[in-house]
């Protein structure tokens, strides 16, 4: 297992779309374990394979710190109602935005055993899963962002900051 570098805003492998993950190779499993170890030394809430330069539909989510969450080749099944809040992102440091999401989202993806399961998530966990899927499809929050970016340091009260 080991810490990989987080590819930041302006790199291209940021805004290329991800291939489908046919097989669960030791290199994925190796790459999810890393994926894991980099979120959390980054103090991250979702890190997608895109942001450590590796093109496969692979996201990995943990909002507690407690609960990780791993989704292969996820897809959105169904979202309802709305949200707005500060977000951040891992390849964006130091900054955040407003962004409307959904507040509820369900999704379909894959296990390490590429066994199929659904997964619904409200609120952060429902921002943290469109944010990762976005990564997934070449698009980045700055895209969303309502009105300009702001640097983090300036906002006070940033508890709902998604990353």
């Amino acid at each position: 297992m080991a810490i990989r570098k987080i590819r930041e805003i302006g790199d291209p492998v940021l805004e290329k779309s991800c291939k489908e993950v046919k097989e669960v190779t030791p290199r994925i499993l190796e790459l999810i374990n890393d994926m894991f170890d980099t979120l959390y030394e980054a103090n991250g809430v979702g890190l997608a394979a895109p942001q450590v330069g590796i093109l496969k539909r692979i996201v990995v989510i943990d909002t507690t710190g407690e609960d990780p969450i791993l989704m292969i080749n996820p897809r959105i099944l169904e979202t309802s109602g709305e949200q707005t809040g500060y977000e951040g992102c891992l390849s964006v440091p130091g900054k955040t935005g407003h962004v409307t999401r959904p507040n509820y989202v369900k999704m379909l993806a894959y296990d390490e055993n590429l066994e199929p399961f659904e997964i619904e998530g409200t609120e952060l966990l429902a921002r943290a899963m469109l944010h990762e899927l976005d990564h997934l499809d070449g698009h980045l929050y700055v895209e969303k962002v309502e009105g300009s970016l702001k640097d983090l340091e300036d906002l006070e009260d940033m508890e709902d900051v998604e990353e």
